[in-house]
């Protein structure tokens, strides 16, 4: 049996993993109380025994989050190590996020946080959860931080992740973007593709992105961009692998042409492909084409 518990911040995106691993064919219960976890493993394991039902019990996700007592959620890692102690497959998820994002979900939502009531405002109810959950969170097998994700991109990457296709260490994020619209004020790493041929010239390519084969076929026969591609891929090889100490959830490379529709566009998605290969962890952003 495997089993995976899904914990986190309010409104980093607990819901959404759950709902990515019930596509996913695992059997998911949001908000399990912590003092029933032990009951629902036991339950769940004598299930898959009886090949005639259980077999759909096979793999579980559970979400538990700080609507349990202090005391409860300071004894889960004991109950979790019982659980991995009799046979159990466990792994523990936690979904981190950045307060100011947390702060803006809950006002464009109008959603209430679990800890908010009358004497306890947002934010002193979204850092009494961080306290609560912070030893789920040291314990984490898999710790993702969300603030830069959007819903799809955290269902893909919690797929992959389940699958067995995420290895450790930090996700790369590659953005595209337009030097007139301004920086990414979030990038690592940012560089400048307007030294490029610049397809925008062209009155039939104009329209296009650098998604379109037309504009692929265009950059195909210019060595500059092949050029600039292969230092980029020597550049960042050298240097990522220095970050892999730093326990950084994300590592934000972005590359700028004078719109962000072209150049760079084009030439993320070459660098998501190459290191996608290697890493199993990328996540692709084309700002000014959203």
């Amino acid at each position: 049996m495997r089993l995976i518990i899904v914990s986190g911040l309010s409104g980093a995106g607990k819901s959404i993993a759950l709902h990515a691993l019930e596509d996913l064919g695992y059997y998911c219960i949001d908000n399990l109380p912590v003092a029933l976890l032990d009951a629902f493993a036991e339950r769940m394991l004598a299930a898959v025994g009886d090949d005639a039902d259980g077999g759909h019990f096979a793999r579980c996700a559970v979400g538990i989050d700080a609507r349990n007592s202090a005391a409860e959620l300071a004894a889960l890692p004991a109950i979790l190590a019982g659980l991995k102690g009799r046979g159990i497959d466990l792994q523990l998820l936690f979904l981190d996020c950045r307060s100011s994002t947390l702060l803006k979900r809950f006002s464009e939502t109008r959603r209430r946080h679990p800890l908010t009531g009358d004497d306890l405002p947002l934010s002193a109810a979204l850092e009494r959860e961080r306290e609560l959950l912070q030893p789920i969170a040291d314990g984490a097998e898999r710790r993702f931080d969300t603030s830069l994700t959007t819903q799809h991109e955290l269902r893909e990457l919690i797929g992959r992740w389940a699958e067995g296709e995420v290895r450790a260490g930090p996700t790369l994020q590659f953005q595209s973007f337009g030097f007139k619209v301004g920086v990414p004020s979030d990038a690592d790493f940012v560089f400048d593709a307007r030294c490029l041929p610049n397809p925008y010239w062209k009155p039939e390519l104009r329209p296009c992105t650098g998604l379109d084969q037309p504009v692929r076929a265009f950059f195909a026969g210019e060595p500059m961009v092949d050029e600039m591609f292969g230092d980029l891929i020597t550049f960042l090889e050298s240097v990522l692998p220095r970050f892999a100490g730093e326990n950084r959830s994300y590592i934000t490379i972005a590359v700028g042409c004078t719109g962000g529709r072209h150049r760079s566009v084009h030439l993320v998605e070459r660098l998501a492909s190459h290191f996608r290969g290697e890493r199993g962890q990328v996540l692709v952003r084309h700002r000014e084409l959203s």
